[in-house]
This record gives C-alpha cells, structure tokens and sequence, in this order.
C-alpha cells in the first residue's frame, strides 16, 4: 500500500482540538512500505499563563490527503528553554492511523509508538510551534 499526496484536494479543514481527530475515520498504514504522503502543519495552540515556572506547552495538529482518506497526527509540545521545544510525551500521539506491521496486524499502541515517532520527526514541527511562540527560527 503506497500512499501518495494528491494535489487535486482542497485544503483540509482546521482541526479546533487534538482529539478531534479519533472522530476521523480509521486509516490503515503500512509501518515498512515507504510513504510519499506529506504532512502539512494544520494548527498550533499555545498555552501560558505567564507564571515562570510553568513553561509555555500546547498542542499541534498535522494532517494529509492519502489515497485512502485524510491522516491526521496531533501531540502536546512543551518549551524546555528558549527556542527549544520539545514532544511533551512521546508515546502519546493522537492519530487515526492504524499502523500495519510486516505480518499484516494492525500494531499495538505501544508497537506503533516508534513509527509514529519517527513520522513526526520528519515533520519541520518545531519550526511551526517556535513561530506560534513568536521566537526566531534560526
């Protein structure tokens, strides 16, 4: 199964939260087939009160057109000093895709966890989240 961007779609619509995106259908995804699907940054939500000792967090969503339906991935993110962001918890991704191992089972949680993992940093996230917290990108 080879996923490929197809550049006919409209725009995918804003997702308001994260979670929003389990409402979306299911997606089957093959872990070790190669994959020419591209994500594109669709949100980033900022969270600070201003107190010091509570670092600026959020969330940010991705989402793609695949032969099959739209992919959507979403994580929380928190700045760990200035300019540097990081995924707030790793195992933690929100997504409708249904990872596929090489015997043909749809993964685990935990079992997709690396996968997922290694999807998002491919992404250029970090650059997105540093320009919704207004710090340059260098």
């Amino acid at each position: 199964m080879t996923h490929t961007l197809r550049h006919h779609e409209p725009p995918l619509p804003p997702v308001v939260t994260p979670w929003a995106l389990r409402a979306w259908p299911p997606l089957l995804w093959q872990a070790l087939e190669p994959s020419h699907v591209q994500f594109q940054h669709i949100g980033t939500r900022v969270n600070f009160s201003g107190d010091p000792l509570c670092p600026p967090a959020g969330q940010t969503v991705w989402a793609a057109h695949a032969e099959d339906g739209e992919a959507g991935m979403a994580w929380d993110w928190v700045q760990i000093a200035r300019g540097v962001v990081a995924i707030a918890d790793p195992m933690s991704v929100v997504t409708n895709l249904r990872i596929i191992g090489g015997a043909g089972q749809v993964m685990t949680a935990t079992e997709a966890a690396l996968f997922l993992n290694q999807l998002v940093h491919a992404l250029p996230w970090q650059s997105e989240v540093k320009r919704a917290l207004g710090v340059g990108c260098n």
